[in-house]
């Protein structure tokens, strides 16, 4: 009896070993695969970054090599032109003394046969008049060696110095770029991107996001400036996109290297407002609500109630009009029409003076003024659901609502559970436009 239950443990102990060993493959395969995708990313950059290295210095010399030649074809053209500008005047001075030779030869020989032939006195007297016209004691003035041009060319001799400088330190081999993509995160018709400096030395002055739809190559600019996150809308769902970021440091020019590129999707459709409100005009994705000049005053809801606890919910002002205490935008149980607010039952909401509305209610606490380029996000998650899904009595929402560099946060009691709300907004003026995602 005990050398079956000997058997039957060593049999037992011989089943876990081998479970152990075969999960200590499978680790260490998925360890090897690992080494396999960082080997493939180091071989892979390296090549991009040879060639982008050569074609860099090959256009760059041929850059240099054309800007050099036009450089000295400018200079010598310059230098022929002012060579001819300078030899004009002489030339003309020239051809004045030959004219004054050739006439005094002329007359040299007229003289000459005047006196020694036939010494009549009438050609005697007609060479003296002769003579006396052209002149002989004025003589054309010639320009001095110092009165003339000198050619010559200045060059900068630094400039030779300057240019080996530069070159010797132009450019640098990175194994890591300063900034790298730390989270991915899908939203709404959108996907929230976040990122992080990755070199402790490396002082950024502003980033460069880029994004490349279903890995076609092509990157496109998402964002640039010194915040450490932007939300990429207006993306297709259940799409593909590979995003890359890139900093500029302090006091400097050029972009630092690309992270390593990173790729997500967001299954969520983007939210929209309803159409048909009298009080709002449209923009073509629905995702923008413009407060016309329309006397009718309302809510405007979503399409349907598409937002959902665990999600954030933000509201941007791209333009603000005339405030007044009934203006609302948030979320609602229903989306009950005849409402001039959300400063009701069933709802909450914020106003543009930044107060803060439950269930009809306003809070204590304040958040800052809404204006233009204000951002206003609604973060929600279930608290409790009571003993029963069904359970009305206890169910709660821990609600927090985000606006400039303060927040509040409390809790949202509801008469009956709900699985999605509505978000709407309301304002008495026109100009108010938002943008919801």
């Amino acid at each position: 009896m005990m050398e079956i239950e000997i058997q039957a443990d060593l049999l037992k102990e011989a089943t876990e070993s081998i479970e152990a060993a075969k999960n200590y493959k499978d680790e260490l395969e998925q360890r090897l695969q690992g080494l396999n995708q960082a080997r493939k990313q180091i071989n892979g950059s390296a090549v991009q970054a040879r060639s982008s290295l050569q074609l860099h210095f090959r256009e760059l010399k041929e850059t240099v090599i054309r800007l050099l030649d036009e450089r000295s074809a400018s200079l010598l053209q310059e230098l022929n032109k002012m060579e001819e500008e300078s030899i004009r005047p002489l030339d003309d001075c020239q051809k004045l003394i030959e004219h004054g030779v050739n006439t005094a030869e002329e007359l040299l020989q007229e003289g000459e046969i005047a006196v020694l032939g036939d010494t009549a006195e009438e050609k005697l007297g007609n060479f003296t008049k002769k003579a006396l016209q052209i002149q002989l004691d004025s003589l054309p003035e010639v320009p001095s060696l110092v009165e003339v041009a000198c050619l010559s060319v200045q060059l900068d001799d630094s400039f030779l110095g300057f240019v080996k400088e530069r070159i010797s330190t132009h450019g640098a081999i990175a194994s890591r770029a300063p900034v790298q993509i730390e989270e991915l995160t899908e939203r709404p018709g959108g996907i929230l991107v976040r990122w992080c400096k990755d070199d402790e030395d490396f002082v950024p002055q502003e980033y460069r996001l880029q994004l490349c739809k279903n890995s076609a190559g092509h990157f496109e600019d998402a964002y640039t400036g010194a915040d450490t996150e932007f939300v990429v809308l207006h993306v297709d769902p259940n799409v593909c996109y590979t995003f890359r970021v890139c900093a500029r440091g302090e006091g400097r020019r050029e972009w630092s290297p690309w992270s390593v590129p990173q790729a997500a999707l967001t299954t969520l459709s983007a939210h929209e407002w309803i159409t048909g409100c009298e009080g709002f005009s449209l923009s073509s994705r629905r995702d923008m609500a413009l407060r016309n000049n329309s006397p009718t005053c309302g809510v405007l809801y979503s399409k349907e109630p598409t937002y959902t606890s665990g999600q954030t919910l933000t509201f941007r002002m791209e333009a603000a009009g005339m405030p007044d205490k009934r203006d609302s935008i948030g979320v609602c149980v229903e989306a009950q029409n005849g409402c001039d607010s959300l400063q009701r039952d069933k709802a909450v909401c914020i106003s543009p003076n930044g107060a803060v509305f439950v269930n009809g209610k306003e809070m204590t606490n304040q958040l800052p003024c809404v204006s233009t380029g204000s951002s206003v996000t609604f973060d929600m998650d279930v608290v409790n659901f009571g003993s029963t899904f069904n359970d009305a009595s206890c169910f709660k929402l821990r609600v927090i609502i985000s606006s400039g560099n303060r927040e509040v946060v409390f809790d949202w009691l509801l008469d009956q559970p709900c699985e999605a709300l509505y978000f709407g907004c309301s304002f008495v003026y026109p100009g108010w436009k938002v943008l919801v995602f």
